[in-house]
């Protein structure tokens, strides 16, 4: 692994240590890639990030989203299994690195990559994360990392006997986020919009809000019929009963702490009420309900200026 490729995943595994609390040592040679069967032609690998899509067919291989640099080489493998070919489209949800940092390495091979123009702007310069470490920093993406097609509100791309339609999704988990449906195939990949284990991250300083979040959700189920299968950006595959029960907790969480901070209370004593406690059935949230507090109360508070 270069020096770029180290400094970038010493950044990433910082950025898992703040919001998964585990360990920053991780060691992604023993990750394996997961393949799960989602509807006609499209899948989902699981690896080290987040959730990646599959569509394969004769016109070649698309990816939604790439993880890691690290497991570049076992991702193709896993999407060649399922039908040899090209990956000649890269389409990023956002452009956090465990979404988006193996873009460089399938651009050199020939991917093109696809992503909102604000995850672009955002590649370009210094990445910080002051609602989780106001000390933390990451380099910019490498030019050859940058998507070289932007979407600014809907872009549809005809591939594979599928319609595309990427759709931007506002100040939810973040300004430049990208939610994508397969028409034909009833398959939504949902990115950081939807997580199908408890509580997500809001990206508050780059634009997240609680309420877009909530609005975000509903954009989906007026997507979804009963039989539309959601790939979330962290978690199990899911579907519309999974987004509703997602919502049900967005809103629930936001009601909880806006009492609290109508009733005057700081952030300590917000946390210390614990207002998700019982609100989160099954297994571990990937984000812990002190951070999700946090964030929600940041926000609402109007920490950070809102970003376009």
């Amino acid at each position: 692994m270069d020096i770029r490729s180290a400094n970038r995943w010493t950044g990433a595994a910082a950025l898992a240590l703040l919001l998964m609390g585990t360990a920053a040592s991780q060691d992604l040679s023993k990750v394996e890639i997961k393949t799960v069967p989602v509807a006609a032609n499209v899948s989902m690998l699981v690896g080290a990030g987040g959730n990646i899509g599959v569509s394969v067919g004769e016109d070649g291989t698309l990816l939604i989203d790439d993880e890691f640099p690290e497991l570049v080489d076992k991702i193709k493998a896993a999407a060649a299994a399922l039908r040899p070919g090209p990956i000649r489209f890269v389409l990023n949800t956002n452009w956090h690195y465990d979404h988006a940092n193996g873009n460089e390495l399938l651009a050199k091979a020939g991917a093109v990559v696809i992503a909102h123009e604000n995850s672009r702007k955002h590649m370009t310069v210094e990445q910080t994360l002051p609602e989780m470490d106001p000390k933390f920093k990451l380099a910019p993406y490498p030019p050859g990392a940058l998507p070289v097609v932007t979407v600014k509100d809907t872009l549809t791309l005809h591939f594979n006997g599928d319609e595309i339609r990427m759709i931007h999704v506002p100040n939810a988990h973040s300004d430049g986020d990208l939610l994508f449906r397969f028409v034909r195939a009833n398959v939504l990949h949902t990115g950081d919009l939807f997580f199908s284990n408890g509580f997500p991250f809001i990206n508050v300083s780059m634009g997240g809000t609680i309420d877009g979040m909530i609005r975000a959700a509903d954009v989906i189920l007026g997507l979804c019929d009963e039989r539309t299968k959601v790939i979330p950006g962290h978690g199990p595959l899911s579907d519309r009963a999974g987004v509703s029960a997602f919502k049900d907790l967005l809103v629930a969480g936001r009601d909880r702490v806006s009492a609290l901070i109508e009733a005057g209370k700081t952030l300590e004593e917000v946390l210390a009420a614990k207002p998700m406690e019982g609100l989160l059935k099954g297994a571990k949230s990937w984000l812990s309900p002190e951070m999700f507090v946090r964030l929600v109360y940041e926000d609402l508070t109007g920490k950070y200026a809102k970003k376009g």
